[in-house]
């Protein structure tokens, strides 16, 4: 259950919104301090799964073979296999990363994709979520549908999506709050790490979150 101010602050960002013909995504902005980010090791870079979903379509790829990429059809957006990947030349792969959320691959198969993919997805941070020979892919994938990734690089003010305008105040809440506890879990001074944070929807005004 988020704070109740977390709450306050996203119904008033959703309420101030201006009217759109289009669902606008919510997003939170946030900014840090106190940490050295040309440090790779002080960089947020996590996936955070939302307890109320993105509100938004996640394309996921699955690179896999046999039962395991079988089964992957039934919820991946699309399933490569090896050949496929070995196969695909510069501008495929690049036009492939650009439209793709998230790789999932299976494990024995991460070091041909990092040979034939890695200087495209890498640099993107887009590698594929390893997948064990005991995980469940179909699992997995709806399970990465309602992912983020929260990534600041070497920026102190970055966004991350929390949901969109036509979801509840209270689900967007639930989300913003399981990311700022990560935050504060993963930071090194916790909530000291942080300068401020802001909710907005894509076209509307920033309202702070207390």
């Amino acid at each position: 259950m988020a704070d109740s101010e977390i709450e306050t602050a996203v119904t008033r960002a959703l309420e101030d919104a201006p009217d759109r013909n289009f669902t606008e995504t919510v997003d939170l902005a946030i900014n840090l301090r106190d940490l050295d980010l040309n440090e790779p090791s002080n960089r947020v870079d996590e996936s955070v799964v939302l307890p109320s979903g993105t509100g938004q379509e996640t394309r996921i790829i699955v690179i896999a073979e046999g039962e395991t990429g079988v089964r992957a059809e039934e919820a991946a957006d699309r399933v490569l296999s090896g050949d496929d990947v070995a196969d695909l030349d510069d501008d495929e792969a690049k036009d492939l990363a650009d439209e793709t959320d998230f790789f999932i691959a299976e494990e024995a198969m991460m070091q041909d994709v990092a040979r034939h993919l890695g200087t495209v997805l890498g640099p993107r941070g887009k590698m594929p979520d390893p997948l064990g020979v005991d995980d469940d892919v179909v699992e997995t994938v709806n399970r990465m549908k309602n992912t983020v990734q929260v990534r600041s690089r070497d920026r102190r003010t970055f966004h991350t999506l929390v949901g969109a305008e036509d979801m509840g105040a209270e689900e967007i809440a639930d989300n913003i709050d399981v990311i700022l506890r990560r935050l504060h879990a993963d930071l090194e001074k916790g909530p000291l790490n942080i300068d401020s944070v802001y909710v907005k929807t894509t076209m509307g005004p920033a309202v702070e979150v207390a």
